[in-house]
């Protein structure tokens, strides 16, 4: 990235808003474990990225220069290590926007196929989530924790399953928000699908997530429940109908509400190629036409998974390559699919320091051979990942 009086501005701007001390660039915090130690030394070899062009959200400029330096984007070259990229393109750090976590092995596929945060809509108990939190070098996380079901779903037979998040009735909405928080879930997740929970307690929930900051993400594959997630007002819809393609009218209510489409098109597709009778691909690639027509904003999330029992489980890492392939399939064009895993999450997320390639903000990175603006596979050509700073080496 070209160092110029504009980009000065720009560090200056967003490290005041992501709350970094200028001076050095450094995060609040001092590191105090040793493995934080580790990746304090680590930070000590400034680097230039040279000769590489960047995908600034819009465009692949022409070659330039990106500096690393203490776990962000730096403003000067001075004294950096320098690294020839030959031409490569630079892209901000991949955010899968729907995945399920399970142990530190899943943050190394996603790392290693440039994906530098996780955004999980399900895993419990709090301390499997919290064992993955500030890794260093290792993907950021955010997790829904536990998510609302109804009695008699799938998931509240699960032996290991809360029993405080299975609601029977819209009173115990703010017992479950309150305990979700009180856990450390970054977001609320509700399951709407049948059997599925009363629309009065999806209401309630919505309701009581929103009077406490936080965003609430629905589980719906079918057109009903979509209906029934929009007519609740939740901030995001997770996956697309198998049943019939969303129509025009419903895909227009998604812009109207700025609620949030994530398709998850690659378990889409698996479930639909079980046979299963009713459902069909092509009413989720459909629904995703017509959500992009209605101008909807569509996010990139896989729905990977390695959960015993699951008959669809999409790959860590791999699997947000082939979602972004199967979104410009459906019909998004490639600028757009790359917006999907980078720009357009960290703004619906409230993550300010990431989704772009910008000064002060996080260094999240994935140099690829290859133009994938021009070609959406070239995602896929990983030549290197660095995650907050810190280079990830596949033999970590």
């Amino acid at each position: 990235m070209c160092i110029d009086h504009q980009n000065r501005r720009d560090f200056f701007r967003t490290a005041a808003a992501a709350g970094i001390g200028v001076a050095g660039v450094q995060a609040l915090a001092a590191p105090t474990t040793a493995h934080a130690r580790d990746r304090s030394s680590r930070f000590a070899d400034k680097v230039a990225l040279t000769n590489v062009r960047v995908f600034d959200g819009d465009r692949v400029t022409t070659p330039s220069t990106v500096v690393i330096e203490n776990g962000r984007i730096g403003i000067s070259a001075f004294g950096a290590r320098r690294i020839d990229c030959g031409g490569a393109v630079l892209l901000p750090g991949l955010i899968d926007s729907h995945l399920h976590l399970k142990d530190v092995s899943t943050l190394h596929q996603l790392a290693g196929s440039g994906v530098t945060t996780g955004l999980d809509m399900a895993c419990f108990p709090p301390s499997a989530v919290d064992a993955l939190r500030g890794l260093p070098g290792l993907p950021d996380i955010r997790s829904a924790g536990t998510p609302a079901v109804a009695p008699g779903s799938p998931q509240s037979g699960l032996p290991t399953f809360p029993a405080d998040a299975v609601l029977t009735g819209p009173e115990q909405a703010s017992r479950f928000v309150r305990s979700r928080i009180t856990e450390g879930s970054d977001y609320i997740k509700i399951i709407i699908d049948e059997p599925g929970l009363a629309p009065e307690t999806v209401k309630a929930v919505t309701t009581e997530a929103h009077s406490r900051g936080k965003l609430v993400m629905a589980h719906s594959t079918t057109v009903a429940m979509v209906e029934r997630a929009l007519d609740a007002g939740v901030d995001m819809i997770h996956h697309v109908p198998l049943d019939s393609p969303l129509s025009a009218a419903v895909a227009a209510r998604y812009t109207a509400t700025g609620t949030v489409a994530v398709p998850t098109l690659t378990m889409m597709e698996g479930f639909a190629g079980l046979g299963i009778p009713g459902t069909d691909y092509a009413a989720a690639e459909g629904s995703v036409a017509a959500l992009r027509r209605a101008g909807a904003r569509i996010l990139a999330g896989t729905d990977a998974n390695s959960t015993p029992g699951i008959p669809v489980q999409p790959p860590f890492g791999a699997g947000l390559h082939h979602e972004l392939e199967l979104l410009v399939r459906a019909g998004l064009t490639a600028l757009e699919a790359l917006r999907a895993t980078t720009r357009l999450p960290a703004q619906s997320f409230g993550l300010r320091d990431r989704g772009a390639v910008r000064p002060g903000h996080r260094a999240d990175l994935l140099l690829v051979d290859g133009d994938p603006l021009t070609d959406i596979t070239a995602t896929r050509a990983v030549r290197r990942v660095w995650v907050g700073g810190v280079e990830y080496s596949t033999g970590a």
